[in-house]
């Protein structure tokens, strides 16, 4: 092989996804390449190429726009230019060297003919940026169930059955022995033979021993009625993720709609060391602030575990927030303690990332409180107190304030249900830039404690308004599309220009947040309750607002991103540094950077369709 040809072979062989060819096929490949220099304002194909070809990069840059003459982006060194594939998304682009380009060129038909045996190289080629991102998350997603012992474990495989019950006219003496002579901490209660509540240990010893119930009474005069139901063919994770966010220690199991058995704390104990379960555990024992603190120190080594497992980004954004939710519970109750009962009844609220369940290791707390419309002007002083004492507390255990005051001690934000309803129609009916401000936190709310009729009543309301104000939404749009995916500029990337994080990628703002905007913005146009992102993407396919396509590929951007973004905090947390979302592309293979610019064109795309829509 001569020098020349050697020097091409190791090029080719070093870019993505050549370089999963084994060498023969390498041989192949470079035995069709020929070697063109396009001077700089020459458009592409070089003259004397007719049929599409693939050019690979050696030297120089290149420039591609639409039909409209859009610049979408760039080429470097080393990298490959699919344009004059047969990718119908591509057809209409323009390719003009900016500077003088030396290429690799490869007539596209012969190139498929050499790989046809390698189908995920030949796929890189002919599919679409959307397709190429879903049949990389669909594989992420694959991994993690492999890998993950709970996402790959059935409620089937472990949960106790048959079903032991008690009807709700025995007494709750009847209860406490069957118990005993069961081993069982729980028994669920028939009404007619329908489950109707289940009664526990804690529901023992709260409810009657330490009331002074007369142990002759019916057992249902002090089980739980509030049920939380699980079905057989959900995963262990799925079981994990509703106890954990709803701070529950028994699941009732359905099978076909029919009560079939119990799954319990202990058995997901069982299963997993280091967990969401266990951590839950110890945060409802814990009895001040300072402990509370130190468990929360484990939350980077859960979110460390979890990614090493190959959990997805939406299982540990779900995991993390219900910990939160936890750490906030704990901090309520240890209120109550201190300052006694509430005046009135109230829920405590989480906004954003927690609220959408999308929330990660230490991140800013934003929270409110909504209140009784009974209130009254002095029960403010014991709401304030509340506030207070659970805002420092999650500060202490690491949450920080939030830098735009969006927290429960901010008097604005902890109003009775009336007042909040107010906010929600100014908002809606005048939608000034501190509104929409306001819009891209409130919208996104979900009760973490007390009453949630209270904010369930008020988010009606609110829905039933903006899917009828098409002015309030097309001002939303507008807004939500100042958040640009960093794609079409210079060689690959917008990166930051300087600064501490000079030559990074903001994942959080550039990539994730402007899909949060899009689904938002699609919820609230079709009165969908749901809050978070991949929820809200779903339950939006197939209406007026958004395709099925088109839902299913923002849905993979999403989950792409924040796999990225799950794996660059972890390494940052391995190295004892504190975790960002500021990703620089040389942490990242080749491959994964062209995934990347498939992530930002499909949210390109999407915001493009918006803004042509409310144009």
């Amino acid at each position: 092989m001569s020098t020349e040809m050697a020097d091409i072979h190791d090029f080719v062989k070093a870019i993505e996804p050549f370089n999963q060819l084994a060498d023969e096929v390498i041989g192949q490949v470079i035995s069709h390449i020929s070697i063109c220099y396009v001077r700089a304002g020459e458009a592409l194909p070089p003259p004397g190429i007719e049929q599409p070809h693939v050019y690979f990069l050696r030297k120089g840059a290149l420039a591609y726009y639409n039909g409209e003459g859009e610049l979408l982006g760039k080429f470097g060194e080393g990298d490959i230019c699919t344009v004059f594939c047969n990718n119908i998304d591509e057809r209409h682009l323009k390719v003009i060297p900016e500077e003088d380009t030396l290429l690799c060129a490869i007539d596209y038909q012969q190139l498929q003919q050499v790989i046809k045996d390698y189908p995920y190289v030949l796929a890189f080629f002919m599919d679409s940026a959307a397709q190429r991102l879903q049949h990389k998350v669909a594989s992420i997603n694959e991994e993690a169930i492999m890998s993950s012992t709970l996402m790959n474990t059935s409620i089937g495989d472990f949960y106790h059955a048959p079903a032991v019950t008690i009807d709700e006219q025995q007494s709750i003496q009847q209860a406490a022995k069957k118990m005993t002579e069961l081993g069982f901490s729980c028994l669920m209660v028939l009404a007619e033979g329908q489950l109707a509540g289940i009664v526990t240990d804690k529901d023992l010893r709260r409810r009657c021993i330490a009331e002074g119930v007369d142990f002759a009474r019916p057992v249902s005069e002090i089980m739980t009625t509030d049920l939380q139901l699980i079905d057989i063919n959900h995963s262990a994770y799925d079981a994990l993720t509703q106890m954990t966010s709803q701070h529950i220690h028994h699941l009732p199991v359905t099978k076909n709609g029919q009560l079939a058995g119990m799954i319990t704390v202990t058995d997901l104990m069982n299963q997993e060391g280091l967990n969401a379960v266990n951590m839950t555990s110890t945060i409802g024992k814990a009895s001040s602030v300072s402990e509370l603190a130190k468990i929360a120190l484990l939350l980077p080594r859960l979110q460390i575990r979890m990614a090493k497992l190959g959990t997805t980004a939406d299982h540990v954004g779900k995991t993390i927030s219900a910990i939160t939710g936890s750490f906030t519970m704990r901090l309520i109750a240890m209120a109550k303690q201190e300052f006694g009962p509430a005046p009135v009844p109230f829920a405590w609220l989480a906004a954003g990332s927690q609220a959408r369940q999308e929330q990660f290791a230490h991140s800013d707390q934003d929270n409110a409180l909504i209140i009784s419309d009974d209130m009254q002007p002095e029960d403010d002083v014991w709401f304030a107190q509340l506030a207070t004492f659970v805002c420092d507390g999650l500060a202490a255990c690491g949450f920080i304030y939030c830098p735009g005051n969006v927290m429960a001690t901010n008097a604005e934000w902890r109003q009775p249900a009336r007042v909040w309803g107010q906010y929600f129609d100014k908002w809606i009916t005048q939608p000034e830039p501190l509104a929409l401000m306001h819009s891209s936190v409130f919208f996104d709310l979900n009760t973490v404690c007390g009453d949630a009729s209270l904010l369930t009543n008020v988010r009606a309301n609110m829905l039933a308004k903006t899917k009828t104000n098409t002015l309030f939404i097309a001002h939303l749009s507008g807004n939500a599309l100042k958040l640009r995916p960093p794609l079409g500029f210079f060689r690959d990337f917008v990166l930051i220009a300087n600064g501490k994080h000079k030559k990074t990628l903001d994942l959080k703002h550039n990539g994730i947040a402007p899909i949060v905007d899009l689904a938002r913005i699609y919820a609230l146009s079709e009165g969908i309750t749901a809050v978070n992102t991949i929820e809200r993407l779903r339950l939006a396919a197939g209406t007026p607002s958004l395709s099925t396509p088109a839902a299913a590929n923002l849905i993979d951007a999403y989950e792409f991103l924040g796999m990225l973004r799950v794996e660059h905090q972890v390494q940052q947390l391995q190295a004892n540094v504190e975790a960002d979302n500021y990703l620089a592309p040389k942490e990242i293979s080749r491959l994964e950077r062209e995934h990347l610019k498939d992530a930002f064109k499909v949210i390109k795309s999407m915001q493009s369709n918006r803004q042509t829509t409310y144009s």
